[in-house]
């Protein structure tokens, strides 16, 4: 245990810094160091920890009811790529005028899409109806 003073002259004849590391302990804890390279060197771990985390996007794969065989096939090779990539990809189904009288057209679109790739995603969501629109999240599959 050392008084400030000498805490002080003792850091200033090394060149660092005073630091207090626990003000609520009794007394307080301080420590002597560079205070600059020791914020350089926080900043740097955060940044590369930064770089190491995947950040999930959801991307959107948009469709109609009357979509045909390869048009479905094109649309669900990108939602494919996405959920290896490890994104989540919402299918939305979208509607026109008269399709909003047989909202079941569209429903069964978007089943038979989930079956198609149910290899590399389970559906997060339920399949819901909004206003003009129908849509389901898919999450990609624990790889094995």
């Amino acid at each position: 245990m050392l008084p400030i003073e000498e805490a002080l002259a003792a850091a200033s004849e090394k060149g660092l810094d005073l630091v207090e590391v626990a003000p609520q302990a009794r007394p307080p804890v301080v420590k002597i160091m560079d205070y600059g390279k020791y914020k350089f060197e926080e900043a740097k771990a955060q940044k590369a920890a930064r770089k190491k985390q995947h950040i999930i996007h959801v991307k959107e794969v948009k469709m109609r009811p009357g979509i045909s065989g390869h048009d479905m096939e094109f649309k669900l090779r990108h939602a494919r790529k996405f959920l290896e990539h490890g994104d989540k990809v919402k299918l939305t189904m979208m509607f026109r005028g008269r399709q909003l009288a047989h909202p079941e057209l569209g429903h069964e679109v978007l089943e038979q899409a989930l079956e198609v790739i149910d290899d590399v995603g389970k559906p997060e969501t339920k399949i819901k109806r909004e206003g003009r629109n129908m849509h389901v999240i898919v999450a990609p599959r624990a790889v094995k």
